[in-house]
């Protein structure tokens, strides 16, 4: 049986960098090794060029396939938005090239996000096709290279990738929560994605950071009030999650919380609150048990032979 590898997959990758961000972020406030997060990365690199190439492989006409198909189409530019944080990681042993990467996979990843609004606007999609992944081509792509074009002191280029990431997020999130709210409710194997609604305001959150230094304003307060509203959704979501049978969407969960620990890291070392330094252990201590757990359950489901299916 040939083997299917839908785009969704690259979320594994993607959720590997995250977490590699949340540990970088965590080193600021504990001063952990920076081996840790390089060692993840590296892991999140060697998965992507596994992806990659399996991905490849299925031909041309699969993956045009896939950018029509309104489900499955935001999650095709995943493979260069990681590739993006790997290349600002990366940056910090090769800078030259570092920033040339970053400046690549950006305007790939901006050229596949204009495509794909375009296609979404001229397609008639459906509505109940639109799911929350329709953030990650333009919004969490625009965000994540504000966060990298900053790390590699690109600002004026940063902050155009920021301004992409916040008009995408306004005027798609009124698109996804009216289906979200209005429509029937996602597929099962669709309905870990809403963990998505959670990466916009904690990607604004840590870019805002990352454009603006150190210290805080009343712009990151209002992002991060929407931030904690968004939490608040999830836990509310918690027992519709609990009840999903385990598949490759467990990794959309990934990304997002991970993104939400970085945020949560960059707060706790600009406020100091008193006990910051148990805060932060707490929370990076939290997310790498989660995302370890997926791991360790996905490496499970490999060895079974039921994750990757034809």
């Amino acid at each position: 049986m040939r083997l299917r590898v839908p785009p969704n997959w690259f979320g594994v990758s993607l959720g590997l960098a995250g977490l590699a961000t949340a540990w970088h972020a965590a080193g600021a406030e504990l001063g952990t090794p920076t081996a840790v997060p390089d060692a993840i990365d590296i892991l999140a690199a060697v998965v992507l060029l596994i992806l990659g190439g399996l991905y490849a492989l299925q031909g041309p006409r699969l993956v045009l396939a896939d950018l029509r198909d309104p489900v499955q189409a935001p999650f095709v530019p995943l493979p260069a938005i990681t590739a993006m944080m790997l290349a600002g990681a990366l940056a910090s042993e090769s800078f030259a090239a570092g920033r040339a990467l970053v400046v690549i996979f950006l305007a790939v990843t901006i050229a596949a996000g204009g495509w794909l609004l375009g296609q979404w606007t001229v397609g008639d999609p459906g509505q109940e096709s639109v799911h929350p992944g329709y953030y990650l081509p333009t919004v969490a792509g625009g965000l994540v290279g504000a966060i990298m074009l900053s790390q590699v002191h690109l600002h004026a280029l940063a902050v155009a990738s920021f301004g992409i990431g916040i008009a995408s997020w306004v005027l798609l999130g009124s698109v996804v929560l009216n289906r979200l709210i209005t429509t029937k409710g996602l597929p099962g194997a669709l309905q870990p994605v809403m963990a998505i609604e959670l990466a916009p305001p904690a990607l604004a959150g840590v870019a805002w950071f990352a454009l603006g230094g150190r210290g805080t304003s009343p712009i990151a307060y209002a992002i991060g009030g929407y931030a904690v509203l968004m939490a608040v959704v999830q836990v509310r979501l918690a027992p519709v999650y609990l009840r999903l049978r385990f598949s490759p969407g467990f990794w959309a969960f990934t990304f997002s919380y991970a993104i939400a620990i970085t945020w949560g890291l960059e707060w706790i070392t600009r406020a100091d609150p008193p006990g910051a330094t148990a805060y932060a252990i707490a929370a990076i201590t939290a997310i790498t048990v989660f995302i370890g757990a997926i791991a360790a359950r996905t490496v499970i489901a490999l060895a079974r032979g039921q994750f990757l299916r034809g």
